[in-house]
């Protein structure tokens, strides 16, 4: 064979290696159990996949700048809580506010989606401003998310209960779903998860912000030097982020038909595990919307189809571990031999 064609199928397997492991894992799934081919068992593992994808998108935007954001999770914990605790039903014995009116469902969804915002805005400026390390500041932020959220989540008459009795016009949401016709449906939280993809490839490539993140993450020092207003621009896309965690928080909160505290516990390992996967570098400055969709997907048919095959909940873990260090240590390889 020509050498060049060689490289050239090399260079097209490893451009695609992420989309060629999830048909490598769900044709082993489907031979172990054809059943996992149904319609029903995608739109299953997409509507359970769906806050998984808008979180991790705003990960995304966060690591292909070179930092990451460890307060993910609790930002969707506190986001979910804050929605989830004006949008009980009226008859709802145990309602964490009582005498609070029925308010219109886009009121508690807008606010959820700006606490995830004023976060995220937070941590640009401690990160940008303050040059405090992304790790650090989030980490810090991770902590403190989780207090605030546990004392809102214990007043009165509340008490640390879990939040239930959510409204229909919230929870079709996350449960609701689109007649295709023919038994066919596709549930509304996909769809918003797609819109929401959609929205981030055309910041991701068709906007000066994009390019900026690009840039920023492949060397802060030469965009710099280059004009870019790089703290404006890591403000801006923390805040991004940061309103995408309090979306899919909201979401979780609608999807489930209920909210505590512990919600988005350690969802941003997921997500960074999930962007890693998908192609994100952990040295900042390469990332795909398809690739991060990818590895979410990649997630979803783990936790989903092994567990639909009756595969032990340890092995899966391992599995998950293999694969995410598998992940990382491809990417290292790249990023030195470049150097």
């Amino acid at each position: 064979m020509n050498p060049q064609t060689t490289v050239n199928i090399r260079s097209y397997l490893t451009q695609r290696a992420i989309f060629i492991v999830l048909i490598v894992l769900v044709i082993g799934i489907a031979i172990a159990d054809p059943g996992f081919l149904a319609f029903s068992t995608l739109r299953d593992i997409l509507q359970q996949s769906s806050t998984r994808l808008i979180i991790a998108l705003g990960a995304a935007f966060i690591l292909i700048t070179g930092g990451v954001d460890l307060s993910a999770g609790r930002v969707v914990g506190l986001t979910a809580v804050i929605s989830a605790s004006m949008l009980q039903m009226e008859e709802y014995a145990n309602r964490f506010f009582p005498d609070l009116p029925q308010l219109w469902v886009g009121y508690p969804i807008l606010i959820g989606i700006i606490a995830g915002l004023i976060v995220g805005l937070i941590n640009g400026i401690v990160v940008a401003k303050l040059h405090v390390p992304p790790f650090i500041a989030t980490l810090g932020m991770m902590v403190g998310i989780y207090g605030i959220n546990s004392i809102y989540f214990d007043t009165e008459p509340n008490q640390s209960q879990p939040i239930g009795g959510l409204r229909d016009d919230f929870t079709m949401w996350g449960s609701g779903y689109f007649d295709l016709g023919g038994g066919y449906t596709i549930p509304y939280i996909v769809l918003i998860a797609i819109f929401v993809a959609l929205i981030c490839w055309v910041i991701f490539n068709k906007t000066r912000l994009g390019k900026n993140m690009y840039a920023i993450g492949g060397n802060v020092q030469a965009a710099h030097v280059s004009g870019i207003k790089v703290a404006r621009n890591l403000v801006i896309i923390y805040a991004i982020s940061g309103a995408l965690y309090g979306l899919a928080g909201v979401l979780e909160a609608a999807r489930t038909g209920g909210a505590t505290n512990n919600y988005g516990n350690m969802y941003e390992l997921d997500a960074i595990a999930a962007c890693v996967v998908g192609g994100v570098s952990t040295a900042g400055g390469i990332g795909t919307v398809p690739g991060v969709m990818a590895g979410v997907l990649i997630f979803g048919v783990i936790n989903y189809g092994l567990t639909f095959i009756g595969v032990s909940p340890y092995w899966q873990l391992i599995i998950k571990g293999l694969i995410i260090v598998a992940a990382v240590a491809f990417d290292v390889r790249k990023y030195v031999a470049k150097k």
